[in-house]
């Protein structure tokens, strides 16, 4: 019986299986410019948007800041119009519906949580958008278990904007350099933000 692969602090191997999967991303933001960064995979250094207002160790709705922190790769949407094929992926991937959205709302119970448009939340983010961020999208761990109302919501790894405009508290990539990190991330893969 094959033993589960340990995951290696430098990066390596992660979670009880798949090998080769990435076990750390490290995003660090460049120097002089804290609403772009670095998002380091294994020997890969890739350029990435950030928060418009950088890292942040105190998140709140609606601030900007992308969160400092460890957080896991819960899985994601991919648009089907856009990807007629599911992206290649250890990890679970579904396809984006038309009704899909997000509830940042923090007085409401669905609170940081997926639901379906329209709803009665006060406010919601839609995750089928024209402008082609949320075409892939990786639900990063954060404010999950439990959830703190207010601490913020909807914080994804998703496809950047030209020119690596700044995010409203989320990491962003090109697009084939999403796709090419997909194939890598399993699991036991972690993102640690602004450490």
């Amino acid at each position: 019986m094959r033993r589960p692969q340990v995951v290696k602090r430098n990066g390596g191997t992660a979670g009880t299986g798949r090998a080769g999967a990435l076990g750390v991303l490290r995003v660090r933001p460049l120097p002089g410019d804290a609403t772009r960064g670095t998002l380091i995979a294994g020997g890969s250094v890739i350029p990435c948007a950030l928060g418009r207002s950088g890292i942040t160790s105190r998140k709140r709705e609606g601030d900007g800041a992308s969160p400092r922190g460890v957080f896991r790769l819960r899985g994601g949407f991919y648009r089907p119009d856009r990807f007629p094929v599911r992206p290649v992926s250890p990890l679970p991937l579904r396809a984006t519906r038309r009704d899909d959205g997000w509830c940042d709302a923090p007085q409401d119970r669905r609170y940081n949580r997926p639901i379906r448009l329209p709803s009665t939340a006060a406010s919601a983010e839609r995750l089928w958008r024209d402008d082609g961020l949320y075409d892939l999208v990786i639900d990063l761990d954060y404010n999950r278990g439990p959830i703190r109302p207010g601490r913020g919501s909807a914080i994804f790894l998703h496809i950047a904007r030209s020119g690596y405009r700044p995010t409203e508290g989320c990491v962003a990539l090109k697009p084939a350099d999403l796709l090419r990190l997909l194939r890598r991330l399993g699991p036991g893969t972690r993102m640690m933000i602004g450490r």
